[in-house]
């Protein structure tokens, strides 16, 4: 019987001793990087172990380390994906202007530009939605902005994010970890490089030492780069295609930068709209940038395949299988992190078997669609990571 992988996109729902410790955590003078102990990375280390060994329980094969290692905020964990490169890069501070506070920007026809995170095109299309019930989560620090040359202060850090999880797993187990992509980062609020080519390529260069620690640790990185969809969202006018697609193009061109001399195949991209739980009208349709997405030089990209807005999307893979590198594993999310539905196994068996006719079973590892920690109740992530391992065994089954 053919093996279906499985694996997460990230984020798992932390023990409420990690999160009371994270919160008793003090800040260093900049104001925004949090110190860290030996007892607070004693308590991280059980902690990684204990998520692999659940994951491993549920049948998940390719686990990680649920970024338990990586700065929160106290409740909840949606900003840990980007805000805990705050902690590993220098050149940021604290200004009175960030990527939320900032004036709404306007873009024209060939100057495309971001707005702030507040002026986004959905939020404005549904102000008592979002006023009234729609979490867009929280900051784990305060935002800085780019106000001197970058540079990577994050030894440490990744090393002991590389030792809980190696500690954590079993002989010849394949573990991921996650770092920000280039373009992701880059939307913090530049104050220094004056360009959006120099702030790309800046945050290309400091992020490669992370992503060359993870690899020659023997373990894949995931680039998480909602980016390169979710912009869409974050400009305003609502932006020709053609402009659109040009002003991506770079945002993968600093991947490229930004892996180059990696191993390929410990390289994944993970592209998502954004995790948090609006109506996503403004989404842009994967046909519009599916061709220059696979433009990226990874092994791997993991994708939103599960939720009400995206699933439908599978046949664009479908319809463009003859632009698909032969050697890209599609990574699809099979289980999501916008409803509390728990998804049946038979569901996700179909959804694995779409992607496995399009590229061959070999080539598909069945995922999440993003994070699952602070978007849905712990029990409720265990059981939907439980119904993706099992739906994973019965499409493999039938494969």
């Amino acid at each position: 019987m053919t093996e279906i992988q499985t694996t997460t996109a990230g984020s798992l729902p932390r023990t409420q001793a990690l999160i009371d410790a994270n919160a008793a955590r003090e800040f260093e003078d900049d104001g925004f990087t949090l110190k860290s102990t030996p007892a607070f990375e004693e308590l991280v280390d059980e902690a990684v172990a204990d998520v692999v060994r659940r994951q491993r329980e549920v049948g998940i094969t390719q686990p990680g380390d649920g970024e338990f290692g990586k700065a929160m905020s106290n409740a909840v964990d949606y900003g840990a994906w980007w805000s805990y490169s705050f902690q590993r890069v220098a050149g940021l501070s604290l200004t009175e202007v960030n990527a939320f506070t900032e004036e709404p920007t306007r873009s024209a026809p060939g100057d495309i530009r971001l707005t702030s995170f507040l002026d986004r095109r959905d939020r404005q299309a549904f102000p008592a939605v979002y006023a009234e019930s729609v979490e867009t989560g929280r900051n784990a620090t305060a935002f800085p902005s780019t106000t001197g040359a970058l540079s990577y202060r994050g030894q440490a850090a990744v090393a002991a994010d590389i030792a809980h999880l190696t500690g954590a797993l079993q002989s010849g187990e394949k573990g991921f970890i996650t770092a920000i992509a280039p373009g992701s980062g880059s939307r913090v609020v530049d104050e220094f490089y004056g360009s959006d080519e120099a702030h790309l390529a800046a945050w290309a260069s400091v992020m490669h030492e992370e992503y060359r620690a993870i690899t020659d640790a023997g373990l894949t990185v995931q680039l998480d780069d909602p980016s390169l969809a979710e912009n869409w969202d974050q400009i305003n006018p609502e932006p020709s295609v053609a402009d659109y697609v040009a002003f991506t193009q770079k945002r993968v061109d600093a991947i490229n930068q930004a892996v180059e001399g990696l191993p390929k195949e410990q390289v994944r991209l993970h592209l998502c709209w954004g995790s948090w739980h609006g109506p996503h009208t403004t989404d842009i349709e994967l046909k519009h940038i599916l061709a220059t997405v696979l433009q990226a030089n990874v092994g791997q990209i993991s994708f939103e395949a599960a939720n009400a807005r995206h699933e439908h999307e599978w046949a664009v893979w479908q319809e463009n299988a003859g632009l698909i590198p032969d050697d890209l594993i599609l990574v699809p999310g099979v289980v999501g992190h916008s409803t509390n539905l728990v998804e049946h196994p038979e569901l996700v068996a179909q959804r694995i078997e779409r992607f496995a006719k399009i590229v061959g079973p070999e080539r598909v590892i069945a995922a999440t669609d993003c994070g699952l920690g602070g978007r849905v109740h712990e029990d409720i992530a265990w059981a939907k990571l439980a119904s993706l391992g099992e739906g994973a065994r019965l499409a493999a089954s039938r494969i």
